[in-house]
Parts: structure tokens; sequence; C-alpha cells
């Protein structure tokens, strides 16, 4: 099979497992990559992004920089997720290529084996990573998009006789519940966890997301009815055994509106990332936390999105994105606030 008529994303370049040992396992290789990445028009400062920097002669691992203009010295981890790492940066380096080309997912236990580190550093360096997806776009969606919900839990039947004498009702009782929207032109998904499955909180995240002009694609849920007051909105009867059904709507790159094209009203595509997501807790992970759900699902969503770059790029962009995320182990096993922990 030639790759052009390869399935999948066969257009991407990968990282073959011993390019990526000969490259990042290396620690002055590491250190030049983690460095081009962070600052790829030259190295500046972390603390005031001045631009006179100079090496810094030290005994230390990691090599530092000098800033001329503030005088503070530091180096490639100071205000990143790798601040006050012990580990080398070979390894930092490994766990992102781990992690980028898992696409459901790398556990603690795979990762501790893998770098040879324990659990619990693992554990930690995963959640640090996950921040590098957290790219908060506030940019509205040209659409047309499809919106979904869905539940994350673990079966009742699975549950200890104790937390099931807890939950009162049937269905999506004491499961989490994640929100989502997929534009159908870029192929880009959001998803956040959200309180509820009623309309303010549904309608609040289409709209947040979406311009008044773009096409809405939802399933018959009555939360979903008022999203046609402001934007176009189509729905399938998922209830009846209606699961796509043609449409016209308006070409985005149309340049009058009687250029129409027919497209189908379906929610497949963000159904799609909803599996993505179930194989990961399923297969991969087996238990989320609604403490850390939203950390998972900032993952998922974040790896979907630049799933289309080559391996490389989507390392070095998380690389980049790393700078002013350091979260500290204190803060991430701590309490969080207005939500109440529960296994998921």
């Amino acid at each position: 099979m030639t790759t052009r008529n390869a399935p999948g994303q066969h257009y991407r370049k990968g990282i073959s497992l011993v390019k990526a040992i000969a490259v990042f396992g290396d620690e002055a290789k590491a250190h030049d990559w983690l460095v081009a990445s962070r600052w790829p028009q030259g190295i500046r400062c972390a603390y005031c992004k001045g631009e006179s920097v100079s090496p810094r002669k030290t005994a230390r691992k990691t090599p530092q920089f000098r800033c001329r203009t503030c005088r503070r010295d530091f180096t490639v981890r100071t205000r990143s997720i790798m601040e006050a790492s012990n580990l080398p940066l070979s390894k930092w380096a490994m766990a992102y290529y781990l992690v980028t080309t898992s696409l459901k997912g790398v556990s603690s236990m795979k990762l501790h084996r893998d770098l040879e580190i324990t659990q619990k550093t693992a554990w930690f360096m995963l959640h640090r990573i996950r921040e590098t997806w957290d790219d908060r776009a506030t940019d509205r969606m040209a659409g047309p998009v499809e919106a979904d919900e869905t539940f994350v839990g673990g079966k009742r039947k699975n549950m200890h006789a104790d937390k099931r004498k807890q939950l009162k009702g049937r269905g999506s009782v004491g499961k989490a519940i994640v929100a989502g929207i997929k534009d159908r032109r870029t192929g880009e998904v959001r998803a956040e966890v959200v309180d509820n499955q009623d309309a303010p909180t549904l309608q609040s995240f289409v709209r947040r997301n979406t311009d008044h002009t773009t096409h809405v694609f939802t399933d018959d849920l009555p939360a979903y009815r008022g999203l046609g007051h402001d934007r176009r909105h189509d729905t399938v009867k998922h209830s009846v055994g209606e699961y796509a059904k043609p449409t016209v709507i308006r070409h985005p790159r149309a340049k009058s509106p009687a250029k129409y094209v027919k497209d189908m009203a379906h929610t497949n595509g963000i159904e799609s990332f909803w599996s993505m997501l179930k194989r990961g807790h399923d297969g991969v992970y087996h238990h989320f936390s609604v403490k850390h759900l939203d950390r998972y699902v900032t993952e998922f969503a974040g790896r979907h999105n630049q799933r289309p770059l080559d391996t490389s790029r989507q390392m070095e962009t998380m690389a980049a994105r790393s700078e002013g995320k350091r979260l500290k182990y204190a803060d991430l096993i701590g309490p969080k606030e207005g939500q109440m922990e529960m296994p998921v």
C-alpha cells in the first residue's frame, strides 16, 4: 500500500522510537531542542523577556543564562512546567515524545517503567504536560459546528456496595458531564467539564464558542431548544432512531447569499471524539477523578487538534506552551474549591 492510499493522516511525518532515543535521549541535545522550541526567535529572559542574554559559566547540570537587562539568572526550566524539577531534560523530552505519539494517552505506570522514574513522579509529570494543551482559545468558531455532551464515569455494577448506596437515581446519576463542540471546517474540538445538562449551561457553552452566523448541529435534547433564536440550529432526533438527515447551509466561502451547499445534520464528528476519550478512559487510565477530569479532557482535545501536525511540530508546540504554566504538587493534590472528589 502506497502512502497516497494509506489510511489515516498518512501525510504526517513521524519520528521513530530509535530516532527519538538518539536525539532526545542525550542531555545536551535535549537541552538544545527545548531551548529552540521555547525560544524559536532567540533566547529571551524568562523574567523580563529581555533580548540581551548571554550564557553563564556554572557547575550546574542545566546550563544557565544571564539577562543583562534585569541581571537575573535563568534556565530553560525557569517559569515553565519543568521549574523545580530534578529530572534530566532528556527524560522530559522523551516524555513529550511518548505522550505525543500515544493517541489514547499514556498511563503513569507505563511512563514510570519507560523513563525509570517513580510512579508518583510520572503522575505529576503527566499532569504538568497536560497544562501545555490548555490554550484557552477565545475566538469563535465559524462552523458549521456539532455540539454534544457525554457522561464520564464507571459502571455502577463495578462500584463498591457502599458507593452504590450513595447514588440515588438511574442512568447518568453519579457521573460527570462533559460538553463538547467540533468545527467541521477546521476539525477543531473544544470540550470542558460542566456542572449541569440544563439549557443555560449547554447553550452558554455553545454561544461562547460560536458566532451568531455559525450553523449549529445538535441532537434533540430539550436543553438545546432556543439556540435557533440567534443562530441557525438543526437537530437530529436520536430519540426516534434518526442519526443523519440532509439540510442546506450557506458555504462559508460563498461570495453571495445565493450560493448554498447541501450538508448533513448529524453529530458524528463530536461523537467520534467522545469515543476516543472513552477508549482512553477504559483502555489506558481506567479511572478519572472528577477533580482532575478537566485536565484529561484538555489532553484529549489538545491531542486531537494537533494531530494534523508532524510529530516534531507537535512536540515543539507543547514545549513552547510550557512557558508560564508551572504547576506545583501542593496545588495539584490540594482540594479543588467547589468540587467534590469522586472517582469516575
